[in-house]
């Protein structure tokens, strides 16, 4: 009966433990919710359209949403190309390097993942114009050559994000 009793004692101990570390869990998971920063952009270049939407957590990592609507229909093809994906990155200094992992248009249903850099002027952000390598399957802007953010066709304004 003694032993039983122990027994019994034990595993509810454990029980209670592992109960108690789930909720600390969860407390950990909601703060870093609460912490993040969300900001929403949008960017008009005649015909084209692009929407941001960040995600900026406590560390200063960025992650969130790109969406690139190219207004014309693109050459050998039935359709005007929409890129969709994701991106993810951070801030050095005053520009935001991300990787954008996307698909382009209906049709062609690979993914890509490039590099983006966006200048941060005030509120907006530009996005530059670099040159990439490939290296290993990895693309990266080319070091020394620098970005140019004059000539980027993406300048975007922050928006109120759509719930």
């Amino acid at each position: 009966m003694k032993r039983t009793s122990i027994l019994f004692a034990c595993i509810v101990s454990l029980f209670i433990y592992s109960c108690n570390q789930g909720a600390k869990k969860n407390q950990a998971l909601s703060a870093d919710t609460a912490a993040l920063v969300n900001n929403c952009y949008i960017a008009v270049f005649e015909k084209d359209t692009a929407y941001l939407e960040t995600q900026t957590d406590t560390s200063g990592k960025i992650t969130g949403d790109l969406t690139m609507n190219y207004g014309e229909v693109q050459p050998n093809s039935l359709e005007k190309v929409i890129n969709v994906g994701t991106i993810a990155g951070e801030f050095r200094g005053d520009t935001l390097f991300v990787d954008y992992t996307h698909t382009s248009g209906s049709i062609n249903k690979k993914g890509f993942k490039n590099p983006l850099a966006f200048l941060k002027v005030g509120e907006n952000l530009v996005l530059g114009v670099g040159q990439i390598e490939t290296h290993l399957g990895r693309s990266y802007f080319v070091k020394n050559k620098p970005i140019d953010f004059e000539i980027g066709r993406f300048r975007f304004v922050p928006v109120d994000c759509e719930k």
